[in-house]
């Protein structure tokens, strides 16, 4: 029996609980979410605002109705670089158990796509300092470890 296609499309509401569940399971992801249904509120208004903004894009990647990975694309348009506009990829996570199969990078590269046809000349990320392995991951797509983020929680 073969694997279902795989389908790397825009997430819907529906995905909602999918996604949640997926950012939580991981080391970091389970002090910081809470994937216990009913949802908290805040995840749907979170993710109807994304919707209505253009410039948001949360990917997931289904296999026959079963979400195995999700990201965010953000399109950043900007005065910096000449006026370049750039893609920001945020909140990638793939199913511990469709890990090491390629779909990461899949899901990534199809962002990639996606920034590119928006009029994208640079994609960037951040990655957790902690994650050796999401950098070696990344460094093999061709990122490269150019800066220092900084976050300040409010």
């Amino acid at each position: 029996m073969t694997a279902p296609a795989l389908v790397i499309r825009p997430a819907t509401e529906a995905d909602l609980p999918a996604i949640v569940a997926l950012l939580a399971d991981d080391v970091l992801g389970r002090t910081r979410e809470d994937p216990r249904l009913p949802l908290d509120p805040a995840y749907v208004s979170a993710f109807r605002a994304m919707a209505a903004d253009p410039n948001q894009i949360q990917l997931v990647a289904d296999a026959a109705g079963q979400i195995l990975g999700t990201l965010q694309l953000t399109i950043i348009p900007g005065l910096s670089r000449k006026g370049r506009i750039r893609g920001q990829i945020e909140g990638v996570r793939v199913a511990g158990t469709a890990r090491g199969q390629g779909l990461g990078e899949t899901l990534i590269r199809h962002a990639i796509g996606l920034a590119a046809d928006r009029g994208c000349s640079l994609v960037q990320l951040t990655t957790d300092l902690t994650r050796k392995d999401a950098h070696r991951f990344y460094e093999r797509l061709g990122f490269t470890g150019s800066h220092l983020g900084m976050k300040l929680e409010l």
